[in-house]
């Protein structure tokens, strides 16, 4: 498949799967922002301040991996930085999500990674860290937020701000992003009634296992 079609593919995508963000309470408004490659060197990433439900195919901006913008009608999101940023330091990312999900963004706060106190943490690692705080849509904090993803988390709390998350399409950087609510909610609600129990390391690895496995099988299908 060409490039060009690539692209065109990720447009359309970006276009749809915003306004399952707001569906699923992972931010509100405008709000937010998601990206998808379309190629090697292109990335579709959703427009600056454009409602989700009236974002077409045509306005979603097209940008090259040093944040350039080489097509759509609107400017791309302000996080631009963030994502360009992300995408050079992990080749095998194909989709990201940042979002503003509550819980998540509550702890966020705190400036402390949410502990496996809930087995689905194994979906973003053996634990759900938090990148410092930087302005939004600086290089800092793209920088920031990479470093903190490293080469093995799939999502990362941005402290102060919300939560970034990556996968090899939308769909899954979404879930993983659902993920990521789920257990700062479950990990709040613990919080308050005491001193969680964590799932032990050793379950966390096995699990990871399981999950790597399920992927790529989902993948293939």
């Amino acid at each position: 498949m060409s490039d060009g079609i690539l692209i065109e593919s990720a447009r359309e995508n970006i276009s749809k799967r915003g306004q399952e963000m707001v569906e699923q309470g992972l931010t509100t408004g405008v709000g937010g922002n998601l990206s998808q490659r379309g190629g090697d060197s292109m990335i579709a990433i959703s427009p600056s301040g454009i409602p989700y439900d009236r974002i077409t195919p045509a306005m979603v901006p097209v940008v090259d991996l040093d944040g350039d913008h080489v097509a759509g009608e609107e400017e791309p999101s302000t996080e631009t930085p963030m994502h360009t940023r992300i995408y050079r330091n992990r080749p095998q990312v194909d989709a990201i999500v940042h979002t503003h999900s509550p819980y998540a963004t509550a702890l966020s706060s705190l400036g402390e990674p949410i502990p496996p106190s809930h087995y689905l943490v194994s979906f973003i690692g053996d634990e759900i860290p938090v990148a410092g705080y930087a302005t939004p849509g600086s290089e800092e904090l793209g920088q920031k937020a990479a470093d903190t993803l490293g080469e093995s988390y799939n999502a990362c709390l941005l402290q102060n701000h919300g939560v970034i998350s990556v996968a090899e399409n939308v769909e899954n950087a979404i879930e993983t992003a659902l993920m990521v609510e789920f257990c700062a909610r479950t990990h709040y609600l613990a919080s308050t009634l005491g001193d969680p129990v964590m799932v032990p390391d050793e379950s966390i690895r096995d699990l990871q296992s399981g999950l790597d496995e399920y992927r790529s099988i989902k993948q293939q299908d």
